[in-house]
């Protein structure tokens, strides 16, 4: 017996899921509790079409949480093929930094994902990101050879913890300080 065939998704559908995903990530971030009413109208779509392509508001908090985690992970290697490693790293904990306020924003993200097994899912490419990072700074000189990549990323946590109206200030000057604590020449 041969399998159904799929439909290919219509590159309109594609557009739409794309854009009530961007959509709702911004929504997410200054209104935690938004429906998906809320954010179909943000768009300018219609209820079904948002149904049709997030069942429930879980569903689309965990579609932007997997898009944000693979645009991290892939943002490593970019970075270090743009930039000295040093640099690399800050700019990759600044994504790190923005990704975190986000899913800080809409924290139900999370725990949509640990409901759909996301946290456990992406633990893995982030921490494999992270260490290709920290891999080239110590072999570029710059950090400490004792640094690993899930000490560092349970270090730098404070990045998606931090609240308050000067949260990126506090956040950078925080980063700072894990920064010169993870350079070369360091005890």
């Amino acid at each position: 017996m041969t399998e159904p065939r799929r439909r290919a998704t219509r590159s309109d559908a594609q557009d739409n899921r794309a854009r009530i995903i961007d959509t709702a990530r911004t929504v997410f971030t200054e209104t935690p509790d938004a429906t998906l009413q809320s954010i179909a109208k943000a768009v300018g779509i219609g209820q079904g079409t948002m149904y049709r392509h997030f069942p429930n508001r879980e569903a689309l908090l965990v579609a932007v949480y997997r898009e944000d985690v693979e645009a991290l992970v892939d943002a490593a290697p970019a970075l270090l093929a743009e930039h000295d490693p040093l640099d690399a790293l800050r700019l990759w904990f600044g994504r790190l930094a923005a990704y975190g306020r986000i899913k800080h924003g809409a924290s139900l993200a999370v725990e949509a994902a640990t409901r759909a097994d996301l946290g456990n899912e992406y633990y893995a490419p982030v921490i494999a990101a992270l260490d290709r990072l920290l891999s080239a700074c110590k072999e570029a000189g710059e950090l400490r050879p004792d640094v690993a990549a899930g000490e560092v990323l349970l270090l730098v946590s404070f990045l998606w913890k931090a609240d308050g109206a000067d949260w990126q200030e506090r956040g950078e000057r925080m980063l700072a300080i894990v920064m010169d604590g993870l350079r070369a020449g360091r005890p």
